[in-house]
């Protein structure tokens, strides 16, 4: 799944000089609708004075609210999976912009006060956030350490606006915590990773105070001018482009009722609910919950062959109070069976027999306790040869739906989108007298993306690398769920899939699944 994190407060501090008699150090533009990066060396003089060196920086602070509520029960802060990413987007105002410059992103020390500045011209709002103050309060300057918000040091160090090395007690001792980015061409957007920071703000090891994002110190104070590299703030008209964390992660289930083959690993799922919410599975006259790893045993069964493994509790990242990371009322158990096992299963037939012979066998599913005496769910699993074909490079030919897409969702909601499969060649080869219902195609490997369905912009992209758009597969069919917060009001989405099916990519586009969002 994917979040946005939004800036909660962002301005931009300077000194630049007006009218060359004064710095505008006191200065607040914390309302602008840019970010504006700038440098200017030697443009400006002052009575009395040589060459001259203005600069601005960047202030930006983000709400992570939703991954605190996420940590709850999806989000694992210390998994591969898990990613976020600062985001600021280039103004093209048809300017001029640097090139080949570097931009360097501090997690800042200090906190700030955004300001109600609008005056980006001759800079005459005096308010909160400037070159040399932070913030104003209860009647008194809470000053920079340093002007320009530049005392570095230590992460844990007295007096710092901004720290570069940080000890996240990982046991990766001290590390350097500065993010940057080159700009070649000057009208790339800001994107830095910036996980190992996000992280640890929520896990509360360092504030959360926000970024200072200024040219880096070569490029600070060189003797050339770079005038103007120009982001979008939060005070923008466009919500698509203002600042933001990118936050990824996954959050797919890999059920394989529906599609478990002999000699390839495969994971069963089972769920519990009581009432209106999951519940773990509970036994014995205490109703003692059934929680972690080991848990509770799987069979399967046909006829005189059973197969029987440990089950646990599903992890999906979930950070409890007591440390563990269990999906409450979830379980699960991954094992593969051999196609050429000799057991018996019948009237002299051994399994691998069986196979040879239909391709697929029924097993009976059993859950229940370690100790043997409480059954909590008998079902049943169709396990199938795996498929193959001679000189057939194309074996199928994928295409999916959205079967409960509405026209209009709430921005504030999370909805799960169901997912038809479809092999349109089966469907055109197999011959049939009637009409009749078709089963589900189950594709393992599916990603999806949104797109604005008239200008066909992409909000994001299919994410191979954090899994955070595949989706899921379940007894029913496949899933996603979706938070409809990361698109903005009143525009037309689709989406479109990538089906990664026997070596070949496929994207197919949903134009029935258009929507809005309210």
């Amino acid at each position: 799944m994917k979040i946005f994190c939004t800036a909660s407060s962002d301005a931009y501090i300077t000194d630049k000089i007006i009218d060359g008699l004064f710095r505008a150090e006191d200065a607040n533009v914390g309302r602008a609708a840019t970010l504006d990066l700038f440098k200017l060396w030697d443009e400006t003089k002052m009575q009395g004075t040589g060459s001259l060196n203005e600069i601005s920086r960047l202030l930006v602070k983000f709400d992570y609210q939703k991954i605190h509520d996420l940590t709850a029960s999806k989000i694992n802060l210390a998994s591969k999976d898990f990613s976020a990413r600062l985001k600021l987007f280039d103004i093209k105002a048809g300017n001029a912009v640097p090139v080949n410059f570097n931009v360097a992103v501090f997690p800042l020390s200090k906190s700030f006060d955004e300001g109600l500045g609008r005056d980006t011209a001759s800079f005459s709002d005096l308010n909160a956030v400037n070159f040399l103050t932070a913030a104003y309060a209860d009647g008194a300057d809470s000053v920079w350490n340093l002007s320009g918000a530049d005392q570095v040091g230590t992460l844990g160090a007295d007096n710092l606006d901004i720290f570069s090395q940080a000890n996240f007690s990982d046991g990766n001792g001290l590390v350097n915590v500065i993010k940057s980015q080159t700009f070649t061409n000057g009208t790339e957007d800001l994107t830095v990773d910036v996980t190992t920071l996000v992280s640890a703000t929520v896990a509360g090891q360092m504030p959360n105070h926000g970024f200072r994002i200024s040219f880096s110190g070569s490029d600070e104070n060189d003797k050339k001018t770079r005038f103007v590299k120009r982001f979008a703030s939060r005070h923008v008209v466009d919500p698509v482009i203002r600042p933001r964390i990118e936050v990824s992660f996954d959050d797919s289930f890999q059920d394989n009722h529906s599609n478990f083959f002999f000699d390839l690993s495969g994971s069963l799922f089972l769920n519990s609910y009581a009432r209106s919410g999951a519940a773990n599975l509970v036994s014995g006259s205490a109703l003692t919950e059934i929680t972690g790893s080991d848990c509770l045993h799987l069979k399967i069964k046909s006829g005189s062959y059973e197969f029987v493994t440990s089950a646990s509790q599903y992890s999906a990242g979930t950070i409890r109070t007591d440390g563990t990371k269990y999906v409450t009322g979830v379980y699960s158990a991954s094992f593969a069976i051999p196609s050429d096992d000799s057991t018996v299963v019948n009237f002299a037939t051994t399994l691998a027999q069986m196979v040879e012979r239909t391709g697929s066998i029924t097993f009976d599913e059993y859950w229940y306790s370690l100790d043997g005496q409480v059954g909590f769910h008998t079902g049943s699993i169709k396990m199938s040869s795996l498929p193959r074909f001679s000189a057939n490079f194309t074996s199928q030919e994928p295409n999916i739906h959205v079967t409960n897409a509405r026209s209009q969702y709430s921005k504030s909601s999370e909805y799960r989108f169901r997912i038809f499969g479809r092999d349109l060649k089966q469907e055109f080869t197999a011959a049939v007298r009637r009409p009749y219902s078709l089963p589900p195609v189950i594709f393992d490997e599916v990603y999806y993306r949104v797109k604005d369905a008239d200008s066909g912009t992409v909000f994001f992209d299919f994410d191979e690398t954090n899994n955070s758009t595949r989706v899921s597969t379940d007894s029913e069919g496949m899933f996603f769920d979706f938070n409809m917060s990361v698109l903005p009001y009143g525009r037309s989405f689709l989406f479109e899939f990538l089906i990664i099916n026997r070596g070949v990519r496929t994207i197919k586009a949903d134009s029935n699944a258009r929507f809005t969002v309210r």
